[in-house]
């Protein structure tokens, strides 16, 4: 006879984020010192309007050039304790991860991605036996099939606001009044 087995966080209600999913230096997607460097920055609401505290939101993003490859760099390990060590400073990824503060606020300083508007989330909070996905519209672009398919208030859950010097505002609602349009599909691969 086998033994039982734990329960998988898709079913038990977390968080789950404080052990092994954080990354060290996650919101720092952009090499180091870059001019191009732009702050994308917001808040994790849930249903009642109350920051989420103990949420996780991962970024996934075309490099400045167009390009879908990414860069290992991410989660590398260093090669005599296996600790993460963190990115190189000089990598550009495409990816990031992190958790919310106290007051349920992220950030992420990113390059703007080449070939779409947007920067594409995959986000980890307490209640949710699955993660959510959405997109975080830097700008408007014409004839952009999503952002098209909406009605007004709802494509402006979508929109990150500018707020000057290259920085960029975008809150991420669970439910209610406006709430973040959030994004189902159908394979295995990232939106």
């Amino acid at each position: 006879m086998t033994a039982p087995h734990a329960p998988t966080p898709s079913q038990t209600i977390g968080p789950f984020h404080g052990h092994a999913l954080p990354v060290v230096d996650g919101g720092a997607i952009a090499p180091v010192a870059h001019p191009e460097t732009i702050t994308v920055h917001g808040y994790v609401y849930d249903g009642a309007g109350e920051p989420v505290p103990d949420a996780l939101v991962e970024i996934w993003q075309p490099a400045p050039d167009g390009s879908r490859t990414g860069a290992p760099g991410s989660l590398r390990r260093d090669p005599v304790t296996g600790r993460a060590a963190g990115r190189d400073g000089v990598t550009f990824t495409g990816f990031g991860r992190v958790a919310t503060d106290a007051d349920g606020r992220w950030a992420v300083r990113t390059l703007p991605p080449g070939g779409v508007p947007y920067l594409s989330v995959a986000l980890f909070a307490r209640g949710l036996l699955r993660h959510l996905y959405t997109r975080v519209y830097l700008w408007e672009e014409p004839g952009d099939t999503l952002l098209a398919s909406l009605a007004a208030d709802r494509r402006a859950t979508l929109l990150a606001r500018p707020e000057p010097p290259r920085t960029y505002r975008f809150d991420l609602r669970l439910q209610g009044a406006g709430e973040t349009v959030f994004l189902e599909f159908s394979g295995a691969g990232r939106p």
